[in-house]
């Protein structure tokens, strides 16, 4: 296993990590949702957003938008952030937001089995956002930090592992 694997892995790894998305009441928020898959066949794009677990938020059938089964509760309050979906950007954004918003949202993209998480937080007013945001961006960075390291700790081992057999067999 080389080093640039490890690398490719845990730049996989990071881009698919999900901390939080924080929203204000009454306002708006992008929930992001990329496929690591690229040029993807409009008629062949199925994504399904819920909401903790089971409330359908959005859906995109053969990459058109569909509210068939959308619940009540985010009618006229979900909408794609753009139709690129060709490009893979499936980002919903929520609109008005509510208390009752907060929670987990899943993006599940069934072309390539990829499952993405947010974390919606719901702030009262936007009166403290430079201090809140400022201790949002030091914990994104911190946890994304500890992780990056552990997964170079993980590699590091496998390599020396595999040199330390390679030497004793060579011997």
């Amino acid at each position: 296993m080389s080093i640039s694997y490890c690398i490719c892995v845990l730049a996989l790894l990071i881009n698919k990590v999900s901390l939080h998305v924080v929203g204000v009441i009454g306002g708006s928020v992008v929930l992001p949702c990329t496929s690591s898959e690229i040029e993807v066949k409009l008629s062949k794009i199925i994504v399904h957003w819920r909401y903790n677990g089971s409330l359908t938020v959005y859906d995109i059938i053969n990459g058109q938008c569909s509210v068939e089964d959308q619940e009540p509760v985010f009618k006229n309050r979900a909408e794609p952030v753009s139709k690129e979906y060709e490009k893979g950007n499936f980002s919903l954004k929520l609109k008005s937001l509510k208390h009752s918003d907060a929670g987990e949202y899943q993006c599940f993209i069934t072309h390539s089995s990829e499952l993405v998480k947010e974390h919606l937080l719901i702030k009262e007013s936007t009166a403290d956002n430079g201090v809140q945001e400022a201790e949002t961006t030091l914990q994104t960075i911190l946890i994304s930090s500890v992780f990056a390291l552990l997964v170079i700790c993980i590699c590091i081992v496998i390599i020396v592992k595999k040199k330390s057999f390679f030497m004793r067999s060579v011997l």
